[in-house]
């Protein structure tokens, strides 16, 4: 903080727009299940219903855990820098277990029912989602969670870090929605245009996917709103370069 004072704790607006993140997230998540629940019959692994199990695993792994690791940085701002990004890491892990399952339902569903397998849209954008997602998780940890990468080489790094993070997260939604209207267009094609309420539940999953992706982006792009390195923090990373780069702070030799 300024002349001394203890650091303020969240920035004004910046715990509602959280709040209001989790309150969507939640939302599509009830959404989701309802959809599946109400209009396909529900989910179970060793059935018909193994295809359920996809989207799922997906709107929960791929865009509300990935959202939330995205907003750990944002939410825990004074928390030691080490724990926010082993929790960072550990969200990350969990959505692409998640999604590892849902991928797995699907390819057993399409292989119990005789359907072909990545040929549309959908399943190219949902897999690349994936496998880059996948990749970013190993670099992350490669750069950031384990010690071995120096501090030049961590700092060039991070603003691909960054910037992939957002775009993967964009690119999940919008995968989501492809599927969202896959689904519609196999299972209720004739009578998606005359406003049945299955179709009207699915549309508004969508729009709420819509509204927690701009919720968590608007929150992770206020520069304002960014983690604010903790005194500790600065020290050590001038510590850390000294020991990498053998630039001594002082200028003399060690």
């Amino acid at each position: 903080g300024m002349d001394g004072a203890p650091p303020a704790g969240s920035p004004a607006g910046l715990s509602a727009y959280v709040a209001v993140s989790q309150l969507l997230g939640l939302t599509l998540m009830v959404a989701t299940g309802a959809w599946l629940g109400r209009y396909r019959g529900g989910v179970a692994w060793q059935s018909s219903l193994q295809f359920n199990i996809h989207p799922l695993c997906m709107v929960l792994g791929m865009v509300f855990l990935q959202g939330d690791a995205l907003l750990v940085y944002r939410v825990f701002r004074n928390e030691a820098k080490r724990s926010t990004k082993a929790l960072h890491a550990l969200l990350h892990g969990l959505a692409l277990v998640i999604a590892l399952v849902g991928i797995v339902a699907v390819f057993e569903s399409h292989r119990a029912k005789g359907i072909p397998n990545m040929y549309s849209l959908h399943s190219w954008c949902g897999m690349a989602a994936f496998v880059l997602y996948l990749l970013q998780w190993l670099l992350g940890c490669g750069f950031f969670l384990f010690p071995g990468a120096s501090f030049s080489l961590r700092s060039r790094y991070k603003p691909q870090h960054v910037f992939f993070g957002i775009a993967l997260f964009a690119l999940s939604i919008t995968a989501c929605l492809l599927g969202i209207t896959e689904m519609l267009l196999f299972n209720i094609r004739d009578s998606y245009s005359r406003f049945v309420p299955e179709g009207i539940l699915a549309n508004t999953l969508g729009v709420l996917l819509v509204a927690f992706g701009l919720v968590v982006g608007y929150v992770l792009t206020r520069d304002d709103w960014k983690r604010p390195p903790l005194a500790e923090e600065l020290a050590l990373s001038m510590d850390f370069k000294t020991l990498t780069e053998g630039e001594s702070p002082s200028g003399g030799s060690q």
